[in-house]
């Protein structure tokens, strides 16, 4: 009897049910950080959405204070706008989006975030979002919420009307929520998002009715990345059956392995066949079973592939980096890498850019140490302890170049990784989970301006340590001149004259007499650095 009432007990959730339980996994945990998110959100959907239909993008970001923790914000943009047919789904739908299906890099991934702020609203105040959609020459209106029980759109029209216009605004208004001026408040963030998108106009009018504008320095667009198709080596079994039960045009499994995925030739499908002798790969896709996909999942990872194509991404760029960081910090040494395209999970295309500076406007600041992180020119405010970016900026050796405590230095670290598919640790989007290769090629990216800037510290200190050595040895030459020239009868001014030329030539040279420390690494200590490029890690 006791089981028959456990069970009585059993039920269906959606997801919106379970966000709406978990809403801290969405990143809504804390007021300053949830206000940030729901920015977050809004913005990086409109910055995808102008950049894929070809416009520049401008935003506007509007936060009224309505009472004690309670605000209005308001996002617009001069984007493409959606549909009428496409607008509750893509306000009030959790997982329903232009964006999960695709490789193709994009700051958004999952077809969350701008619902689950649609579902914030409602949770804090029981109010639907108001949306404005100017699309292909109408105007739509509607109130938009979510029926958590079904995981659908509650939509109100309340306007549709032709108009010359285009873009999307969204108003909602929240509770819990607050605005702060801080590292980690609304303004940093849409600060930060100008520097990595140049192109991009930002406007933000705070509570207090100030305006700031985070003018373009660009006037077109970053070059489009392009939709890839999946490459083999990231393919798992349930992926390839997947793929093959939603094949609808090829009828042999050998035109869907060409036509499914990147890289697969009619040579490499011989290669396969060889290697699977006893899978018909003549026959209709739609057959194939478990078994059968496991050994073609397996042959996969025996043939030699080319990599994916790598065109596909599109970083922030090395100029642009260097103009962030000059912009934020005015550093008194700066210097960038971007590393060569890679791939992690075996199919998966991915760059590293950094950027360390060091000194000058970070002199005397608050924070010391700072890493900066970016994806997909996306800043990453939140969830530092837990990122991929941070562990492995923070556990680098840094007193190998010249750095003795991290902590404490002003040195600021940017790295921003671009990618088909960040591996996110969480559905908030604020920190990269651990993967190896991810990890490995950050490592190296990061050690590679370590060096640049270790050279700059080095060559510093050489000059200090020279100016210390001339300034110790000249307090004697006055004594040691006098004594010369009682010795000799020589002139006391012509030997000090001497003297003083003596230790300026023996101390001018490039490496400042020697007695300096012996030719080698930027180390300085004679041998190769371990662990290095040069010790046959990635060739940079």
């Amino acid at each position: 009897m006791a089981e028959e009432d456990m069970f009585r007990q059993f039920k269906e959730h959606s997801v919106a049910e379970f966000f709406k339980k978990n809403r801290q996994m969405l990143g809504f945990s804390g007021k300053v950080r949830s206000l940030t998110m729901i920015v977050h959100e809004f913005v990086t959907n409109s910055l995808d959405a102008c950049e894929e239909a070809g416009i520049v993008p401008e935003i506007s970001v509007q936060a009224e204070e309505l009472g004690e923790d309670h605000y209005r914000l308001t996002v617009s943009d001069n984007g493409p706008g959606i549909p009428k047919s496409h607008l509750g789904k893509a306000l009030g739908q959790m997982l329903a989006g232009t964006k999960f299906h695709r490789y193709l890099q994009q700051r958004g991934q999952q077809g969350i975030g701008a619902s689950a702020c649609v579902m914030f609203s409602y949770l804090t105040t029981g109010q639907p979002a108001k949306a404005v959609s100017c699309h292909k020459g109408r105007k739509v209106t509607a109130n938009i919420s979510i029926d958590f029980k079904t995981n659908k759109p509650n939509v109100e029209a309340l306007g549709d009307e032709a108009t010359e216009e285009r873009g999307l605004m969204v108003t909602a208004e929240y509770k819990d929520v607050r605005y702060e001026r801080s590292n980690y408040g609304v303004y940093e963030y849409l600060r930060r998002t100008a520097l990595a998108n140049p192109h991009c106009s930002i406007t933000l009018i705070e509570p207090n009715k100030e305006r700031a504008v985070f003018p373009r320095s660009v006037e077109a667009n970053p070059k489009r990345p392009f939709e890839i198709k999946p490459h083999p080596l990231g393919i798992t079994t349930h992926d390839l059956l997947e793929f093959a039960k939603h094949n609808k045009e090829n009828r042999k499994i050998t035109a869907f392995l060409q036509n499914s995925f990147s890289r697969v030739s009619a040579a490499k499908v011989e290669e396969l066949r060889a290697l699977t002798p006893d899978v018909n790969l003549d026959k209709d896709p739609a057959d194939l079973d478990w078994n059968e996909a496991e050994k073609l999942v397996k042959a996969f990872q025996q043939v030699k592939w080319i990599a994916p194509s790598m065109d596909s991404l599109v970083p922030i760029g090395k100029e642009q980096v260097e103009a962030s960081f000059r912009s934020i910090f005015n550093p008194e040494v700066l210097v960038v890498t971007e590393r060569s395209p890679k791939v992690y999970r075996g199919g998966i295309p991915f760059m590293v850019e950094a950027g360390i500076a060091y000194g000058g406007g970070l002199v005397g600041a608050d924070k010391k140490g700072e890493v900066m992180r970016f994806s997909n020119r996306v800043p990453l405010l939140f969830d530092s302890g837990g990122c991929a970016i941070t562990e492995t900026v923070k556990t680098l050796d840094w007193g190998r170049y010249d750095v003795k405590n991290f902590e404490d230095e002003p040195i600021a670290v940017l790295v921003n990784l671009v990618s088909v598919h960040v591996p996110y640790t969480s559905a908030g989007k604020q920190a990269i989970s651990p993967e190896d290769d991810v990890m490995e090629e950050i490592r190296l990216a990061v050690m590679e301006a370590s060096r640049g800037v270790q050279r700059y510290l080095s060559g510093k200190r050489k000059a200090h340590d020279i100016a210390t050595k001339k300034k110790v040895i000249g307090r004697y030459v006055s004594q040691l001149a006098g004594d010369l020239a009682t010795l000799s009868g020589e002139k006391k001014d012509r030997i000090e004259k001497k003297l003083a030329k003596i230790i300026e030539d023996r101390y001018s040279g490039p490496e400042g007499g020697d007695d300096e420390e012996p030719a080698g690494d930027e180390t300085g200590n004679g041998k190769p650095e371990a662990g290095s490029d040069s010790d046959g890690g990635e060739g940079e």
